[in-house]
């Protein structure tokens, strides 16, 4: 069904009185205490477009300001990006001059003095009187050896001597005789000089005899071995009854004793030619040994070969050292600590400085504010930093731990490194 409206009849004079009642009584409200007419009621049909313009500038005030403050803070986050973007590195200073460098070296402890004794005749030993560890005096007597076949060679010679000297006496009588004779032109000169000539045959026949026991009667005091310096007994090869042979250029030589001077010892070492120019006599050196790594010694280089040695390529050394208490021994391996002087021509850069590259070793510098790729020649390295031979100043400054990405020229923030590892 649809909807119709229902309109009541009115008379319409009821209701042009209800309208009467209704603005009587609305007038009775709005007009109290009998105000005037202009006071009641203001007519202002211009003031809601104005609150409205008002409103519409604070929404486009504030439009704005938006607008405004999202492009500042797009502007500032690309120039931060853009800061961001260059790299911060920490920069050092190179250190003037190369630290002193340490060589270590294998050595060879002998005694200053160190000899093996020979006997200087044949026979069999009687006695020995000094064992290993023995020490002894210079001329005292360490072993006898009995030489039968030698005393009798003497005994023989002087024989002959004898005999000699016999003839020799006989000659010279003859001689005086047949120049007595000369003088009174009893016999001829050449009878004379004949038997003046058998007179200094027989000298010389005598003085040859008696060379010959002289040599002798030295080999028998052979027979009394002797030590020839004072020092330690560091080897006994021999025994009672052994058979001795003469020399030490026989078939089978054979040492005695072993005799070796223990107050003082010679260190050899062997130093490669790299270094051989900065060793030389009067450099310093510690003698250290794994048997005792808390004793050191210390000495100088006391002489050298001033020769590279063909095979091993190494100079040989010599560094003398005072053992009274006998802390070394002779045979002993020991190191040899060389303290090198360093160059006062290079610098010593941290080792974390150095980029390998195909062209050769660089390092970064930074100059400005960009970074220069810069060549050097590396001279030693002592682990944590490097000895730079060229390529490098005092003012530079240089890039610790630079990336193996970094260019030639580009642009970087520095800052100072909080421990540097070049500090010598």
């Amino acid at each position: 069904m649809s909807e119709q409206t229902i309109t009541p009849a009115v008379d319409p004079e009821t209701a042009n009185d209800a309208r009467t009642d209704v603005h009587n009584i609305h007038t009775d409200i709005v007009k109290p205490h009998d105000q005037a007419p202009s006071d009641r009621h203001i007519d202002n049909p211009g003031g809601g477009k104005t609150i409205g313009l008002l409103f519409a500038l604070v929404v486009l005030a504030a439009v704005a300001y938006g607008i405004y403050h999202r492009h500042q803070t797009e502007r500032s986050l690309v120039e931060k990006t853009d800061v961001d973007a260059i790299p911060t590195v920490s920069v050092t200073h190179p250190v003037s001059g190369s630290k002193a460098d340490q060589l270590v070296l294998p050595g060879t402890v002998q005694a200053f003095v160190e000899t093996p004794i020979y006997s200087r005749t044949n026979g069999y030993l009687r006695k020995w009187f000094f064992d290993i560890g023995s020490r002894v005096k210079k001329g005292q007597l360490l072993a006898i050896i009995e030489t039968p076949e030698t005393d009798q060679q003497l005994l023989q010679s002087k024989a002959e001597l004898e005999r000699q000297e016999a003839n020799e006496q006989l000659a010279k009588t003859t001689s005086d005789r047949w120049q007595s004779l000369l003088a009174k032109h009893a016999v001829s000169q050449q009878e004379a000089d004949q038997a003046k000539s058998n007179y200094i045959a027989a000298q010389a026949a005598s003085d040859a005899s008696r060379a010959g026991v002289k040599r002798l009667q030295e080999l028998q005091g052979y027979e009394r071995i002797v030590a020839p310096f004072d020092g330690t007994i560091t080897a006994r090869n021999t025994d009672i009854g052994d058979l001795i042979n003469a020399g030490s250029g026989s078939a089978s030589p054979r040492a005695l004793f072993q005799l070796a001077q223990t107050d003082k010892m010679r260190v050899f070492a062997s130093v490669p030619e790299l270094y051989a120019n900065r060793v030389h006599n009067g450099t310093e050196a510690t003698i250290s040994q794994d048997a005792s790594p808390g004793d050191a010694m210390h000495g100088f280089v006391t002489r050298n070969a001033d020769a590279i040695d063909r095979t091993t390529r190494t100079l040989n050394v010599e560094v003398d050292l005072n053992n009274p208490d006998g802390r070394l021994r002779p045979g002993s391996y020991v190191f040899a600590h060389f303290n090198l002087p360093g160059s006062g021509s290079a610098f010593t850069i941290p080792s974390n400085t150095l980029l390998f590259r195909a062209e050769g070793p660089r390092v970064a510098v930074v100059r400005g504010d960009r970074v220069h790729l810069v060549p050097v020649r590396v001279g030693h390295d002592y682990g944590d930093s490097i000895e730079v031979v060229s390529g490098v100043n005092a003012s530079d400054a240089i890039v610790l731990d630079p990336s193996d990405s970094l260019v030639d020229g580009a642009q970087v923030h520095t800052q100072a490194a909080t421990t540097t590892k070049g500090t010598r």
